[in-house]
């Protein structure tokens, strides 16, 4: 297929460009600056610069290349830190989950495109009640934590649109493996803490891994919503000191709710302690999808014990990395 990815230069863009290519599928890949059109032609991509909020831009671009397939992964996440005021710093990536897929859905359906394939996520939207694993016919949070009913609203919005529109939606798991994901640092910097019980539940994937499931919903998924996640859901009092033990870190602090509310928000006292995980099951049975780190125990390891390597440029193959 002729496959038009929206923010192919991003954490997760630039691991499924190769992959894509890999199975024999053409790329045209946009960024939004054009600082990174030689990293996307390096990736092995057609490299195209576009403000996917530019709706009448996103309609002559996809009128013009004709592709059989959408992509959508334009999201603005670099260099978070403030999720005491969750939306206010999500306010970007909001708009590119409900005006930029309207704008990309509009273009599609003009273009007669035949697949469209969206990111969405996992963690933290499920109704916290029942247990701590949820699939995708679970019910979402009803009542979210004020700070972030904004972005779960984004996000639900992009789900039903996408689907509603014949698409697949791709609940992913928390990132890591990027190296720069803001992951590491404030654990190394003794920064997050274990909230109160630390019993709330996050589910991660490696960004391989999501690259991987992607692709396989690209190329057979029936339209819907897939959870992306790895096989072992985890409570924050599991997986934050194991993750400080892999990056050399002294065990995190314990804050008590009020505190922790005081300091970092309602957002992430819910999150850290509340919050429901989600199962892969679908995915891996109606996909095929086997992820290559079933754990975040092994995926930690092998993203954080050599910082280099989660640094390092994923490339097509035959190709080298220019400079940046």
């Amino acid at each position: 297929m002729k496959v038009f990815v929206v923010g192919a230069s991003g954490a997760i863009g630039s691991r499924l460009v190769p992959q894509l290519i890999e199975r024999g599928h053409e790329v045209i890949g946009t960024c939004h600056s054009p600082d990174r059109v030689e990293r996307l032609r390096a990736l092995g991509a057609e490299p195209l610069v576009l403000d996917a909020l530019d709706a009448r831009a996103v309609g002559e671009t996809v009128a013009r290349v004709r592709p059989d397939a959408v992509v959508h992964q334009a999201t603005a996440l670099a260099d978070l830190s403030d999720f005491k005021h969750f939306d206010r710093s999500f306010a970007e990536t909001n708009r590119l989950r409900t005006e930029g897929t309207d704008a990309l859905l509009k273009a599609a359906r003009d273009a007669r495109v035949r697949r469209f394939v969206a990111q969405s996520y996992a963690s933290a939207r499920y109704a916290r009640v029942g247990g701590p694993v949820k699939t995708e016919e679970d019910p979402l949070d009803p009542v979210p934590p004020p700070a972030m009913r904004e972005t779960l609203a984004a996000m639900q919005y992009l789900d039903q649109a996408v689907t509603e529109a014949g698409g697949i939606a791709l609940r992913y798991g928390t990132f890591y493996g990027a190296g720069n994901e803001g992951l590491v640092e404030p654990v190394r910097r003794r920064q997050f803490p274990i909230i109160g019980n630390g019993a709330g539940v996050t589910s991660f994937i490696e960004l391989g891994d999501a690259a991987a499931a992607t692709v396989l919903a690209l190329e057979h998924g029936k339209p819907g919503v897939y959870n992306i996640v790895d096989d072992e859901p985890a409570p924050l009092r599991v997986w934050l000191p194991e993750l400080a033990k892999v990056i050399g870190s002294p065990p995190p602090r314990h804050f008590p709710r009020w505190l922790a509310r005081l300091f970092a928000g309602g957002a992430l006292v819910v999150m850290g302690t509340e919050s429901r995980g989600a199962s892969n099951a679908k995915a891996k049975r109606e996909l095929g999808w086997m992820p290559r780190f079933p754990s975040w125990r092994q995926g930690f390891v092998d993203a954080y014990a050599n910082p280099s390597k989660a640094a390092a440029v994923p490339v097509a193959p035959g190709r080298k990395v220019a400079a940046e």
